[in-house]
């Protein structure tokens, strides 16, 4: 089952129902269908004000999250599209700094899906045409844009090379491998040199380039360099002015001194993922930000889901004496970003969508994990109990399983899906906003 989401407001509801009906063909790959879609509406992606588009395994939802807090704290308009939604669809399209709202999210998809009758885009083609009607129809100063899943053929990627200010690939990883390294003829072959082919599709002729080069696998880098090569895009290899070294992150000035950055979010990752930002605002001449801008937006930015420590509410209630984070990781890479944010044991409470590795989460954190409980992730196929090995028992829902858990003092982590992290957002009572 995929996630259309639900809607109080009727007239948003009747349009989620359609997008809910959309079916994309098996084995469709390419942009034809959404610029086809786009020019039905008077291509609004070539009105945009100056955008970043963000590209990457993991980390690139949390660059996003930087580059607008950034932006923001410069006094700049921001629009904003990132996927998936935790509770509401209105959260995939930020509008100048607001959530959508349902009047504008009724009236665009509607016009997005009236258009779109004969051409059959997906749900995903269909949101990116919706956002990019409505940044252009909202008076902004610029735009940060989130590739959906991979970059080459992501509905994102129609983006062209005159409203771009800058593109940015963060971490790679092994996700999505049934597209991602789907066969085809003329691509890269091994597993990673395709996932880095696949993301830095997203590079335009004359457009500044940023990337997470050193920590990249070699066949990784080498593929990057030919794409940006072979498209003419300005590539910058690594941080251009800032820092990130064992979870620290510096701005860096021009007389070699170092302004200490300190990441709203949490986990050391994020220090990469806030450089990348950083490096991203600084390989660009479109809009100026101030080094106080990049430090106050450092440390404002906000990323629900990722390494989230959750406060009071309906389910932190239910263990009150113990800390409980949320993180949506699902790969081996946000396993590994979650192993290296906890330095002790912890209980873990997980619900993963069938397709996923099982053992992606608890693999990085063995000899850890003081107790495992699955639960599943409403509305979608998930793995079973047993998939996390012996040790692991079955829960039949969240809160039934911080009930569950010993009031030990170690802390509680909530993982293994997106889906399953906007549910616990919603039932805790901290909807992203």
């Amino acid at each position: 089952m995929r996630d259309f989401g639900r809607s109080d407001d009727p007239r948003v509801q009747a349009e989620l129902d359609r997008l809910a009906a959309l079916s994309l063909p098996q084995g469709r790959l390419g942009l034809e269908t959404i610029t086809a879609l786009l020019a039905h509406l008077g291509n609004p992606h070539r009105r945009l004000p100056p955008t970043f588009h963000v590209a990457g395994t993991n980390g690139k939802g949390s660059t996003c999250a930087f580059l607008r807090a950034m932006l923001e704290a410069q006094g700049y308009k921001v629009h904003v599209t990132t996927s998936p939604h935790l509770v509401r669809y209105n959260e995939r399209i930020r509008l100048a700094g607001e959530l959508i709202s349902d009047a504008m999210l009724a009236d665009v998809l509607a016009e997005v899906l009236d258009a779109g009758v004969d051409l059959g885009p997906s749900f995903f083609e269909a949101t990116i045409a919706a956002a990019f009607l409505a940044f252009s129809r909202v008076p902004a100063d610029a735009c940060v844009v989130e590739v959906g899943m991979g970059g080459r053929f992501d509905a994102t990627n129609v983006l062209e090379p005159q409203v771009l200010a800058a593109c940015g690939i963060a971490a790679l990883g092994l996700d999505h491998e049934r597209f991602l390294l789907a066969p085809e003829d003329g691509v890269p072959k091994a597993p990673m040199a395709r996932i880095a082919f696949e993301k830095a599709g997203i590079a335009k002729a004359g457009v500044p380039l940023a990337t997470l080069h050193h920590t990249y696998p070699p066949e990784a880098q080498e593929t990057i360099r030919a794409v940006a090569a072979r498209t003419g895009a300005v590539l910058h290899e690594g941080f251009t002015n800032c820092y990130a070294f064992d979870g620290r992150a510096s701005l860096l000035r021009e007389d070699y001194t170092e302004v200490p950055l300190i990441p709203a979010l949490a986990g050391a990752h994020q220090a990469l993922n806030l450089c990348l930002a950083v490096s991203m605002l600084a390989i660009q001449d479109r809009l100026t930000v101030s080094e106080a801008a990049i430090v106050a937006g450092a440390s404002a930015a906000r990323w629900p889901a990722r390494m989230q420590r959750l406060g009071p509410g309906p389910l932190t209630a239910l263990a009150p004496d113990q800390p409980v984070w949320l993180d949506g990781g699902h790969n081996p890479s946000a396993g590994a970003a979650i192993a290296g944010h906890f330095d002790g044991p912890l209980h873990l409470v997980i619900g993963m969508i069938a397709g996923k590795d099982p053992r992606a989460i608890i693999d990085p954190l063995a000899g850890r994990i003081r107790s495992l409980l699955v639960v599943p992730v409403p509305g979608h196929d998930c793995h079973p109990a047993e998939a996390f090995g012996p040790e692991a028992r079955a829960a039949p829902n969240v809160a039934e399983a911080l009930l569950r858990l010993p009031t030990d003092g170690y802390p509680i982590l909530i993982t293994g899906s997106l889906y399953l992290a906007g549910e616990v957002l919603r039932l805790n009572d901290e909807l992203p906003l």
